[in-house]
């Protein structure tokens, strides 16, 4: 297969703004959609591919959690723009082989920006950086395992290697992958669900007993009032835009809650339905609220002292399923008004509309994503959501529930899996009643522990199991740092990205199968499951030709890694059958079925077209496996963020071109932008009381508590709508501003969306930075050996 040309780097801090294209999300996304995925896999392959996307017998998008339809109601393209661009990332005709590492320097490759990097193509080979060497060389894959074990037993304790897990992986290789890391001997399971939307699981396993929504797409269609808060769908989860057009034709109200008046909430112009093509669209948002950052908690206690005090309450659901009751509502009844309008920057008569709404509907569906769960108080903020929904009854009833918004395709399905580092007992039970041995049973590091003990020399192997996560993590330099003072770092990965080039000693990259990709491990045709974002799970296989003959499956790959570090034990742990798993998948599944609740008879469940849905006691018979049976309301004191003068507050998000840390192109046209990535959105008023100018470069400095800054370079302003002290950037080119410490109070989840800033005039105009950019500064009274990461203050006061 021909190996089409790289894409060209660009000045990313070059971006030029139109007026936002499409203020009506849909029609104009099809184009763009078809014309990417011809470009990276020419016209049969796109079709082939996307004809196969999201269907019963084909294979799940990778690009969002969003559930699909029931089987009869599917189009027979089913799928979003941002789906087809995800796709298309992994289904390329672009390839990186051996030849392009030998051109490649590790150095010179870390010049290039996280767009370039990830534009060159497939990996093709397994690849190794060997201690001392300038560039990556194939590696033979036994070669490769062997490595990986040697490695691993020559450690001290088990509780030296981190085995981190991104949410694309597939059920059956993170029940591998955990079974695998917990035979070897820790719970160091780490997960992108740590980054994005831990303070959810923290948050409603307290309070109603399973870290997961309790909605189903039924519930969103046939809803009354559907809150949208901290979430952008119409360029994280496109697909949800369909489910909100479908309950606005059933009368349903729609409640947008987000700093940015976002084009997806306003209007959708459906490209699957006629009048979508010709006419005007559907109008979603009935009122949007531009809540400053880190205000949603304070407006979610408004709304419910509101409701309290207009007695919108269900008393028969709060006297027989609730616990906590008095406490929250005697903490609400004492709410400071003047401390939430500061908070939230609304009015009064914006939160008396909002609540209103809620007053005014039978069945509500409360949606949240990142823009909830990514601040010092989203805990607090989750379950105050909860509490609305305690309130009114509004959980275990037809279209009513908690619907958090999840964005890689299986990170819900990788936990129920056991990829967690603080398991549950009972888990730990099962994997020992089914493989004859003891888990560990001490808790392992999460995804910011595991980062400070690999910076500290507590940890000196990572594996890490898809993803990219020096560029997902806050803190780049500090990561970068911690990568480069280990062993060994190991990535399985589909495409080139940072995570390569900050790396150990010595290195492996490991190439992976996509799921788009036809998998024919053990000489026979293997499929996997996903569970999405509403605990669906189903059945995924690839029609396509894997890139390379090199490539392996995920699952080959921790069996095979499995084999070579567990062999020569006498013990159970050197008796797992992963020779048996690998030949087949069905063999994991079967295990599965036997270890976690709802996957009983689980090969004869995915064998129904759409697969099945696992239990989930709230949604299902409002009972609640919290520790006194109770839902729990939470009452939680208010406190505002205050910003000092001459600053802002700034959130990091996700342009339209982007997924996660995968960057697809240079543009946002949602938000008029072309061309680049290192723009800062700012208020107009605030752009004059700064003395800035629209399109001046300037360099954006976070300040913190022990007298640290953090600074990133050549950051174009952007005059843009949103509350007055708010300034937002993209990630991972913001990251670096954000210390390690700087966490969620309950969920250690690091608060991306919180950062405080001040903005000075470019020092160096000329400047073409990389993605990693970046800078930070001690205070002098603090000695200059200390580790970055031990000193990064706690953040903003709250």
């Amino acid at each position: 297969m021909t190996r089409r040309a790289p894409r060209q780097d660009f000045d990313e801090s070059a971006a030029r703004v139109d007026a936002a294209s499409d203020h009506a999300a849909g029609v104009k996304a099809v184009g763009i959609a078809l014309k990417r995925a011809y470009d990276e896999m020419g016209a049969a392959r796109s079709a082939r591919t996307l004809l196969k996307l999201n269907q019963a017998d084909g294979f799940d998008c990778q690009g969002c959690a969003w559930p699909d339809p029931d089987v009869k109601y599917r189009h027979s393209a089913e799928f979003c723009e941002n789906g087809a661009k995800a796709v298309a990332e992994e289904a390329t005709l672009r390839r990186v082989g051996p030849d392009f590492f030998a051109e490649h320097s590790v150095v010179q490759l870390r010049e290039r920006t996280d767009h370039w990097l990830g534009q060159q193509g497939r990996i093709t080979h397994p690849m190794v950086l060997r201690a001392g060497a300038t560039h990556y060389e194939p590696v033979a894959w036994e070669e490769a395992f062997a490595l990986v074990g040697r490695h691993l037993n020559a450690l001290a304790s088990p509780d030296e290697a981190i085995f981190y897990t991104s949410g694309n992986v597939s059920n059956e290789a993170a029940f591998a992958f955990q079974l695998f890391v917990r035979a070897y001997g820790t719970n160091n399971l780490p997960d992108c669900s740590n980054m994005c939307h831990e303070s959810t699981s923290v948050g409603l396993a307290e309070v109603i007993g399973i870290g997961k929504g309790s909605v189903s797409l039924e519930d969103i269609h046939r809803a009354d009032l559907i809150v949208v808060a901290g979430q952008n769908p119409g360029t994280n989860h496109p697909r949800m835009l369909s489910a909100l057009e479908e309950a606005k034709g059933r009368g349903a109200k729609i409640l947008a809650i987000n700093p940015l008046r976002e084009a997806g909430l306003v209007r959708f112009k459906n490209p699957q339905r006629a009048r979508g093509l010709v006419g005007h669209g559907t109008a979603l948002a009935d009122l949007h609220l531009p809540v400053r950052l880190g205000g949603d908690l304070a407006l979610f206690q408004a709304i419910g002292s509101l409701l309290l005090e207009w007695g919108a309450v269900d008393r028969d659901f709060i006297a027989g399923h609730t616990h906590g009751f008095e406490e929250w509502a005697a903490s609400i009844a004492k709410l400071d008004w003047p401390d939430v309008h500061e908070s939230t920057g609304l009015s009064r008569e914006q939160i008396v509309q909002a609540a209103q709404m809620l007053r005014d509907s039978a069945a509500t569906v409360f949606c949240w994503a990142m823009g909830i769960t990514q601040h010092r108080n989203g805990v607090a903020t989750v379950k105050e959501i909860a509490n609305l929904a305690f309130l009114q009854g509004s959980i275990g009833r037809p279209g009513a529930g908690l619907c958090p918004v999840r964005g890689h395709s299986n990170v819900q399905g990788d936990r129920t899996m056991g990829i967690w580092e603080r398991p549950q007992a009972w888990f730990l039970d099962a994997l020992e009643a089914e493989f004859g041995f003891d888990p560990p049973r001490e808790h392992g590091y999460d995804a910011v522990s595991a980062t400070t003990a690999l910076l500290e020399g507590r940890a000196k192997v990572f594996f890490g199991m898809g993803g990219n996560f020096v560029s997902a993590m806050p803190d780049t330099l500090v990561v970068e740092r911690a990568m480069a003072g280990v062993d060994l770092t190991v990535h399985v990965s589909t495409k080139l990205n940072r995570s390569h080039l900050s790396h150990g000693a010595e290195a492996l990259i490991l190439p992976a199968m996509g799921r788009s990709e036809r998998d024919l491990t053990g000489g026979r045709e293997q499929r996997v499951t996903v569970e999405d974002s509403m605990s669906a799970v189903h059945a995924s296989r690839g029609p396509l030709e894997p890139a390379s003959v090199h490539l392996r499956s995920e699952v080959d790959i921790v069996c095979s890694v499995a084999e070579a570090t567990l062999a020569g034990r006498t013990d159970a742990t050197g008796q797992l059958p992963w020779r048996e798993f690998r030949a087949d998948y069905a063999a994991i599944r079967r295990r599965i079925a036997r270890v976690v609740p709802g996957f009983q008879g689980f090969e004869e469940l995915i064998d129904r077209p759409g697969g099945f849905v696992l239990p989930h006691p709230p949604r299902d018979s409002r009972t609640f496996p919290t520790t006194n049976g109770k839902a729990n309301f939470t009452a939680t004191p208010l406190s505002v963020i205050r910003v000092p003068a001459g600053r802002l507050l700034l959130q990091t998000f996700r342009s339209h071109d982007q997924f996660n840390t995968t960057i697809y192109d240079l543009n946002d046209r949602y938000r008029g932008i072309k061309g680049g990535r290192r723009v800062v959105f700012v208020n107009a008023e605030d752009i004059a009381e700064l003395g800035l100018a629209d399109g001046q470069l300037v360099d954006l400095i976070s300040e913190w508590e022990d007298g640290s800054t953090r600074s990133v370079p050549s950051f174009r302003v952007v005059s843009y709508d949103q509350p007055r002290g708010c300034a937002a950037a993209y990630y991972p080119e913001a990251n670096p501003l954000v210390p390690l410490t700087h966490t969620a109070a309950g969920s250690n989840q690091p608060a991306y969306k919180s950062v405080v800033i001040r903005i000075v005039p470019a020092a160096d105009p000329t400047a073409r930075p990389n993605s990693d950019a970046g800078t930070i500064t001690l205070p002098a009274a603090l000695p200059a050996a200390l580790p970055v990461g031990a000193v990064a203050g706690p953040g903003p006061s709250l």
